[in-house]
């Protein structure tokens, strides 16, 4: 970020290990706090209202806790056939979700929501990314359940992990299909700094 206008410390709003994985990767300074909410996850929304929803949900209780924060909240869904495939109730759910996106192409969609109350700042963005999966066999399926855990998972997949399993192809921001595209963020950010925010 810019040395002008420096950023104080993240509040992350998320109990999510690869979004803080992104931040620090990034070298920012983060705390996390994880928000005490119920996110919709329903099967018919519309991906990128409800993503909008959830980061706002898990956001907004944070702020309420710490208006003096910059605080940073995130969601992630996949959807395909105008079906929001939201976290598998358990494996033979995940099971059920990888067989229908096997040899297509579906979307994800990451919102991302930065705002400090005290500056009266609120800044918010939805990305989507574009995903093929390879023709999947059970065998394959299972292969890749001994590589991932699907249970924590929009959609019972990661990208990180046993890629090369699942996945044939992808377009747009990898870090989104991840959970937090660290592109749009970056540039929130820096939009966050050139507000002064805190200073």
């Amino acid at each position: 970020m810019s040395e002008r206008f420096p950023l104080p410390k993240i509040l992350l709003a998320s109990r999510s290990p690869r979004r803080s994985e992104l931040l620090a990767r990034e070298g920012l300074a983060f705390d996390i706090v994880v928000p005490e909410v119920e996110e919709k996850e329903d099967g018919h929304a519309d991906p990128r209202a409800m993503v909008l929803h959830n980061a706002a949900l898990k956001g907004d209780a944070v702020a309420a806790l710490h208006p003096d924060r910059l605080v940073l909240s995130s969601d992630t869904t996949v959807a395909i056939d105008g079906t929001v495939l939201a976290k598998p109730a358990d494996l033979a759910d995940a099971r059920r979700m990888l067989r229908l996106l096997s040899g297509r192409e579906h979307l994800v969609y990451t919102a991302v929501l930065l705002q400090c109350r005290a500056a009266a700042f609120r800044l918010e963005r939805c990305v989507e990314s574009r995903v093929k999966f390879r023709a999947l066999t059970e065998e394959a399926i299972t292969r890749y359940f001994g590589v991932v855990n699907p249970l924590d998972k929009a959609g019972a997949y990661g990208i990180q992990e046993g890629r090369e399993i699942i996945i044939e192809s992808y377009e747009g921001s990898l870090t989104n299909i991840m959970g937090l595209p660290m592109e749009a963020l970056r540039e929130m950010l820096e939009l966050a700094a050139r507000a002064c925010i805190l200073k």
